[in-house]
């Protein structure tokens, strides 16, 4: 017992040192730490879908755009540029703080994700994978068509002059220089996403182990022996995507301050596909390996950026850099698939092939 805490405390250290130790190496491997921390926050939303309800969704991204579109309305002048009923009360626009955006950004995406459960209820499988898809493609498209005639999303332009996260007067989009040291933006934002992605998985370990987590996991094995049991699998079905999607959309909120800017190029379908990728790749349902499948699958592909020059050279450049990364990402998923087909880290008890427990 008193190893593991050790092992915790040192495990602690190392996240809060981590960012300094990078910035060492420039401002670009502390943005991959960044954004694979926003991805962890993604995969585990999806995993309360996915891994403990069994309801595949292919759709996720969309939760994260309607999170990030909804910050960017809300957190820059393109409200107050367009419409004149609204620059009439907010000159500058609607400049929000973080204890509101993150509140607003849950509910909204959450009911969202309840209106997308509403009409697929009676769907399984491959049925609920094409639907969940294809919702997430409508809200893509829509963000890229809401530009006439009345331009609410700016559209395939994207909106820009996102306000920064301010925190106690703290501006994170700010350098910070703290005792003679420098503390960069990106390093500043590390510390928020590291803070968000804790809660995230705080609330996802009670959600395991309360009784909305174990009806879940119930009609992830046998829906109908869960009805007969007496868990109401409409309600239920509802509130894990409800649940799912409320992350999703944090993130999204997230996203949008630090980048400063959204457009629907960044919530494609292979985001979504990626999103399910971390899930199955790291273990579905097990959340410690969710989260190592979203630290491998949002930082590989940055750093073979630093492999993927050298092959394109040894090929004289007949062969793009960036198809060689996605050639590289593709043959590991394989290996690690036909190797590993329960994940990198599954969980130990999992359905139906449950151990008994001496």
């Amino acid at each position: 017992m008193k190893n593991l805490k050790i092992q915790w405390i040192l495990g602690g250290i190392a996240l809060l040192v981590l960012p300094l130790v990078l910035q060492y190496f420039g401002n670009a491997w502390v943005r991959i730490a960044d954004l694979a921390l926003l991805y962890v926050m993604l995969a585990l939303g999806l995993n309360i879908v996915v891994g403990y309800a069994g309801l595949l969704d292919l759709g996720y991204v969309a939760f994260y755009a309607v999170g990030a579109y909804m910050f960017g309305l809300l957190a820059s002048p393109h409200l107050a540029d367009n419409f004149a009923w609204f620059a009439a009360q907010f000159p500058t626009g609607l400049h929000m703080s973080l204890w509101m955006v993150i509140p607003l950004a849950l509910v909204l995406a959450a009911c969202t994700g309840v209106l997308l459960g509403i009409p697929v209820l009676k769907l399984r499988g491959d049925y609920l994978a094409i639907v969940t898809l294809g919702f997430g493609e409508i809200i893509r498209i829509f963000m890229n068509n809401l530009d006439h005639p009345v331009n609410i999303t700016n559209g395939p332009k994207g909106l820009g002059q996102i306000d920064s996260v301010k925190i106690f007067g703290l501006d994170l989009g700010k350098r910070l220089e703290l005792f003679g040291y420098d503390i960069n933006s990106v390093t500043l934002y590390y510390y928020l996403f590291l803070f968000l992605v804790l809660v995230t998985i705080l609330v996802c370990y009670r959600l395991q182990d309360s009784r909305i987590g174990r009806a879940w996991m119930a009609i992830r094995e046998d829906e109908i022996a869960a009805k007969a049991m007496g868990i109401n699998t409409r309600n239920m079905k509802l509130l894990a995507f409800g649940m799912g999607a409320s992350f999703g959309g944090v993130a999204g909120a997230m996203f949008a301050a630090f980048q400063g800017f959204v457009s629907p190029e960044s919530f494609s379908l292979m985001e979504s596909v990626m999103i399910v990728a971390m899930v199955v790749l790291g273990g579905i349902g097990h959340i410690p390996g969710v989260i190592l499948g979203a630290v491998l699958l949002s930082a590989l592909p940055e750093v073979l950026r630093y492999v993927a020059g050298p092959l394109q050279a040894m090929t004289d450049g007949r062969l793009d850099s960036s198809i060689l990364r996605q050639l590289l990402i593709a043959l590991a998923m394989i290996i690690v698939m036909l190797l590993r087909p329960r994940g990198l880290w599954p969980a130990p008890e999992h359905g139906k092939s449950l151990a008994q427990k001496s």
